[in-house]
């Protein structure tokens, strides 16, 4: 099969599922295994920047150890800073780029080179897709590209979960303020609010 319908086949696949769950925590976790099986790379993450912290922190992660993930904060300036703002950064030696917030930790789990895209919604960056190789790895115009991909309908996904999950809470909590009972106006059928047809006198 040839690669570029390989990618193709990613994308379709991880589109259909994000469309079909209102879960972000699935959305992330969907995101991360089809980029690493569709690159067949050692491992990926995906992150999520924390505006009172100013840190990264992992919403999902395939292919890699607990030990790597839990190896210390993630800060937002100095973990491969510019994918955040400036657009995807490659990183073709993790132990020779001052990139690299960890480089040996990154050793020890084996890792040798690291692709990470910025995930944007609207305009604003809300996290990052990053891609681990365990051997020297090159990323071509054409990897770099279904990356940034899969990162746009993960933060679109992420977005439309997140505004389903409180629009969901807000509807519960009305729910449960308007009881029937407690309707003084006979005109609003309960819950939905919606106005019944009133009769012309």
């Amino acid at each position: 099969m040839k690669k570029e319908l390989m990618n193709y086949e990613a994308i379709l696949k991880v589109t259909r599922d994000i469309v079909q769950t209102k879960d972000p925590e699935e959305v992330a976790l969907l995101t991360v295994e089809s980029v690493k099986r569709a690159l067949e790379a050692k491992g990926c993450a995906l992150l999520l920047f924390n505006r009172k912290t100013s840190e990264l922190e992992v919403a999902a992660s395939f292919g890699l150890s607990e030990e790597y993930l839990n190896k210390g904060p993630l800060s937002s300036l100095q973990s491969i800073a510019g994918s955040l703002k400036d657009g995807p950064v490659a990183i073709t030696d993790v132990s020779d780029d001052p990139r690299i917030q960890y480089p040996e930790e990154a050793r020890k789990e084996g890792i040798s080179s690291i692709l990470s895209v910025p995930i944007v919604v609207g305009k604003n960056p809300i996290g990052a897709l990053r891609v681990y190789s365990a051997e020297p790895w090159e990323a071509t115009l054409e990897d770099v590209n279904l990356v940034q991909a899969l990162a746009q309908i993960s933060g679109m996904g992420l977005e439309l979960a997140r505004m389903y999950r409180g629009l969901k809470s807000s509807i519960e909590i009305l729910k449960s303020n308007r009881h029937p009972k407690d309707l003084k106006s006979k005109k609003w059928t309960p819950y939905e609010g919606v106005p019944k047809s009133v009769e012309k006198p």
